[in-house]
This record gives structure tokens, C-alpha cells and sequence, in this order.
């Protein structure tokens, strides 16, 4: 009985820590929005120009996609929310119009080899996941390319 009075009291202890830790996570003032996104960019840029030894041309390329792109993203979010929109898949194709974007743009200005490196690193996934999503079937001769739609006939 002793053991069972314990453990809710160290369980009701920890419950404050907890939410304090999930209040620093959220960011609260768009000001705190606009800061995270920032760091994520930063550290975005810098995963990718490591990962795929890219020029300096191209983290420039890469910062300014991901700077649009996302920012973009967000704005589209945050109108979204304030309409009180429910339904998740709204959401969800706020993300893939985005992330195709991205995708493209990524596309234009790496070079062979850092693109495979790319898709590799998971944009072969997302964006065969983004077409499943959209309908569309990937074509797997086409790497990162999007598929084309077939023409029925009538």
C-alpha cells in the first residue's frame, strides 16, 4: 500500500515538469513562431550543404527555398486555423503543395549526384507518399520525377 501511495505522489510531482516542458516546446508569440522556423531553416541549410557538399551557391539556393517555401507554408497554416478548419486533410495538402514545391526547386539546382543523395535521404519517399495521397502512381523507372497521368479513352 505503502509502494502503491508513492508512486502516485511521484507521479503527481512529475506532472508540473512535464507541462512546463511541453509550454517551452510551443511557441506562443509569432515573434517565437518566426525564431523556431528561422533555426530550422539554419539547421536545415546546414544538414543538407554537409550531407550533399553543396557550394555555396547552392545552400544560398537551398536558404531562400526553404525560406519561402516554409514560410509560405506557414502562412497558409496559420489562415487555415484561424477559419477553425477541422478536417486534417486540408491540412495535409498545405503540406504537400509545399513540399512539392521544395522538391522542384531542390531539383533545379542540385546536380546529379547530390540529387540522388537527396532522394535518398528520404525525398524519394515523401514524394511518392505526396502522389499516392494525390492519386497519382509513381513511376519507379523515374526517380523523384513526378508520374504522369494517363489519358483514358472515352
Amino acid at each position: 500500500m505503502k509502494k502503491i501511495i508513492a508512486s502516485a505522489v511521484s507521479i503527481l510531482m512529475l506532472i508540473p515538469s512535464l507541462k512546463a516542458q511541453q509550454e517551452e516546446k510551443i511557441p506562443v508569440t509569432p515573434e517565437e513562431k518566426e525564431k523556431k522556423l528561422v533555426e530550422y531553416i539554419e539547421k536545415e541549410v546546414e544538414r543538407l550543404s554537409s550531407s550533399l557538399s553543396m557550394e555555396y551557391w547552392q545552400e544560398f539556393y537551398a536558404d531562400s527555398t526553404l525560406s519561402a517555401n516554409l514560410h509560405g507554408m506557414q502562412d497558409e497554416l496559420d489562415k487555415l486555423q484561424k477559419s477553425a478548419v477541422q478536417n486534417p486533410d486540408m491540412y495535409i495538402a498545405v503540406h504537400d503543395k509545399w513540399d512539392e514545391k521544395t522538391y522542384e526547386a531542390f531539383h533545379r539546382f542540385l546536380n546529379a549526384e547530390q540529387w540522388e543523395k537527396y532522394l535518398k535521404q528520404g525525398a524519394l519517399r515523401a514524394k511518392q507518399a505526396r502522389d499516392k495521397r494525390a492519386g497519382l502512381e509513381p513511376s519507379k523507372k523515374e526517380k523523384g520525377k513526378p508520374a504522369k497521368k494517363s489519358k483514358k479513352k472515352k
